[in-house]
């Protein structure tokens, strides 16, 4: 049987954001969201996932599911057989960057959690592509389900997230780095870092896309996904 794949969702994001990746791509192995919203840290929500995995899987992480993913990796790089990142950000956040998200978490507690989607936080995350309207919505409506506490908790363990870069350095596992051409949210600039600094990783670039590769261009990130899948596996 194929290996299982695990995918993990980013900020603001469930099941939902991953609906046509889990559709086609079930047909031929097992396929599970994992949550993202258990805990205060990037460790302790890793280090929950680890416990209720699978012996060995593949792994794919989207921003914040991302971080998690190489978390899981420095910790149990035996049972990952091939990883999949996705606009994620393998440094820690710079003093302004940990800044910039306090009045954001602050506002979210305040009651003004609806607005800040509307205004700064939606926005940023979608490009300009035909989608945007689409994927904006459907972030919106993921975001105003998991609510404040859940996305002020994901800001506060991406502020506190580790610097990885070590890490990379020492993936072996195929490695597929998927990023949006238009990503506000993690420039494009550090996903190429990202990919160089893993051995035998592959980069995609998707056109037209931001942040939001998933619900900007399905087909495009579903291709992407069964091509890292059908890569053959390194001999370590």
């Amino acid at each position: 049987m194929a290996e299982p794949l695990i995918l993990l969702p980013g900020m603001m994001s469930d099941a939902r954001v991953w609906a046509t990746q889990l559709t086609v791509m079930s047909y031929e192995r097992p396929v599970t969201i994992a949550p993202v919203c258990v805990g205060d840290r990037i460790e302790e929500i890793a280090s929950g996932l680890l416990s209720s995995l699978p012996a060995k899987f593949a792994l794919c992480g989207h921003g914040l599911g991302g971080v998690i993913a190489l978390e899981l990796v420095r910790r149990a790089p035996e049972r990952v057989i091939r990883l999949a990142l996705i606009g994620a950000n393998p440094l820690s956040d710079t003093p302004q960057e940990a800044a910039d998200r306090e009045p954001r978490m602050i506002g979210a507690k305040a009651g003004r959690f609806e607005k800040l989607l509307e205004t700064d936080i939606l926005p940023s995350h979608v490009g300009q592509g035909p989608l945007r309207g689409h994927a904006m919505a459907e972030l919106q409506e993921m975001a105003l389900s998991l609510g404040p506490d859940v996305y002020a908790r994901q800001e506060r363990a991406m502020q506190r997230r580790r610097d990885q870069q070590s890490t990379l350095r020492r993936i072996t596992q195929p490695t597929l780095v998927l990023a949006g051409r238009d990503d506000k949210i993690v420039p494009l600039k550090r996903q190429e870092f990202l990919a160089e600094l893993i051995p035998y990783a592959k980069l995609a670039v998707l056109e037209g896309v931001g942040h939001m590769t998933m619900l900007e261009d399905p087909e495009g990130t579903t291709e992407a996904l069964f091509t890292w899948m059908r890569q053959p596996l390194v001999l370590r």
